[in-house]
């Protein structure tokens, strides 16, 4: 049995990893403002993360041996986090995204070939520049430099100190019906349903995705089984390109798929990429976890993703 601090929590994969770290015995206690409240038998201190004073108070002496920090977006609110829990807990995980990896977001980024997915090193936390000062209290701001925002709260854990700190940085989630809150898969699922056409780029690329409870998995396995430190690809194998993903949802849907060029009108489908936005996921399997493939699971989170989605008429 280990004490484990959940930071967020309250939807979706963090959700399913309070269940199971609950289940699988460990102590568990929630950190959110309220939004969500775990399940019976974890702990849940209701505060703002970012009210540093506020968070020392509702810790109390509280320590862990794991904090899994699920919505840490920011160099300000990782400088936070590593402070309040520097000697509180031995080992610090944080969910972060494939996004680091875009280099529309960041100039120091140069794209690689085509058939290369992406290593961990392609983005070293621990010579990230950092910037605190810019305005990541602003929602449009922070929404626009989400990617930026996502490195530099690695770099700033990655350089704290007081615990071991490690990144899991996930692909494209999908699964899990409504419950998968961006709406990215439904989008195709209405328009394959509707008989209308999906936006693509001309020369799209693929990109990798891994299922909600695949990566609720591995966060419990990064949590109380692994003991690596720094950055983790996570994605399931097999990579997708937009029309593979289109042509799966038009399966399900027992309808043709249909295209039409990306514009300024129409702008492109979520997952639809002019680079290769693929990521090498070597490094966990060398470190013992198996990955399902997008095949064994994409069929069961279009079913899910179709049962919310309402029939419509075919345009013309």
């Amino acid at each position: 049995m280990q004490r484990i601090c959940v930071i967020g929590g309250s939807r979706y994969f963090g959700k399913l990893l309070v269940q199971r770290l609950r289940a699988a015995g460990h102590q568990v206690t929630v950190i959110n403002r309220g939004s969500g409240r775990p399940p019976a038998g974890v702990e849940h201190l209701v505060v703002d993360r970012d009210d540093e004073a506020a968070l020392l108070a509702a810790l109390g002496p509280r320590t862990f041996d794991v904090v899994v920090d699920q919505v840490c977006y920011t160099p300000v609110q990782a400088a936070i986090a590593a402070r309040v829990f520097a000697g509180r807990t031995r080992r610090y995980v944080m969910t972060s995204t494939i996004e680091v990896y875009d280099p529309a977001t960041a100039a120091a980024l140069a794209p690689l070939p085509a058939d290369t997915p992406v290593p961990e090193e392609t983005v070293d936390p621990a010579t990230w520049p950092v910037d605190p000062g810019l305005p990541w209290h602003d929602a449009a701001y922070l929404e626009a430099h989400y990617a930026e925002g996502k490195r530099q709260a690695e770099a700033v854990l990655t350089r704290a100190g007081g615990f071991t700190f490690a990144s899991v940085r996930s692909a494209h989630v999908l699964g899990g019906g409504a419950r998968e809150f961006t709406g990215r898969l439904a989008h195709y699922t209405r328009r394959v349903r509707a008989g209308e056409a999906v936006a693509v780029h001309a020369h799209a690329l693929p990109t990798v995705f891994i299922h909600f409870a695949e990566l609720a998995e591995l966060l419990h396995w990064a949590a109380t089984e692994a003991d690596f430190d720094g950055p983790l690809n996570a994605c399931s194998d097999g990579p997708l390109d937009v029309h593979a993903l289109t042509a799966a949802v038009a399966a399900q849907a027992g309808r043709a798929p249909r295209y039409q060029p990306a514009t300024a009108a129409a702008p492109a489908s979520p997952f639809s990429f002019e680079r290769h936005y693929a990521m090498s996921n070597a490094r966990a399997k060398e470190l013992g976890f198996v990955f399902s493939h997008t095949a064994d699971w994409l069929p069961g989170a279009v079913t899910e993703a179709l049962a919310e989605t309402p029939t419509a008429v075919p345009t013309a």
